[in-house]
């Protein structure tokens, strides 16, 4: 008797079947590396263009590498910070952390190594600067999918936002400008 998804050698070779959920949404050119299933339903996949998680129900969504802000594997979950976009300081792009989310994953596979690997490679920079009221952490990343790269400012809690905005303007500029 067979079983469902792929057959035998198949199956050993390639692993299981994308969940239909996931193998749906993928972008024309987007290829699924690992996938797991998540103990409370739905499944975490990795792609070049991002990490997709449950969104509620059977349905799913991409988290762009870029827009993975931390990503921890600990006691059997993957716990993920998704940064959100809330403004624009010329070609800086500022963002705030959600609230972490956690995935247990009874079986992961490569799934922590490869998010792991991911989310590293997309930096190509960053630093932290201490502003009045605290400071904010200047990350220069990867864009998935593309050659470019775009400044990030995430502000700590209670920094004077215009003064972070005008600094990731000027910041951007410079990066723009090469120099």
């Amino acid at each position: 008797m067979r079983r469902a998804g792929r057959p035998g050698f198949l199956g050993r070779l390639f692993g299981p079947p994308v969940p239909e959920p996931v193998r749906s949404e993928l972008a024309a050119d987007e290829h699924v590396v690992a996938h797991a299933p998540v103990e409370t339903g739905g499944h975490v996949a990795v792609t070049a263009l991002g990490l997709w998680v449950p969104d509620g129900g059977a349905s799913v969504r991409r988290i762009g590498w870029h827009l993975v802000s931390k990503a921890v594997w600990r006691e059997g979950a993957l716990t993920v910070t998704e940064a959100e976009v809330t403004g624009y300081a010329g070609d800086a792009v500022l963002l705030a952390d959600r609230t972490p989310v956690r995935h247990a994953l009874p079986k992961p596979g490569r799934i922590p190594h490869l998010v792991r690997l991911r989310v590293e490679s997309s930096i190509r920079s960053r630093y932290h600067k201490d502003l009045p009221g605290g400071g904010a952490w200047f990350v220069v990343r990867k864009l998935p999918g593309t050659d470019g790269v775009v400044l990030q400012v995430r502000p700590d809690p209670g920094t004077d936002t215009d003064v972070v905005s005008d600094i990731a303007e000027q910041a951007a500029a410079k990066l723009a400008d090469g120099s």
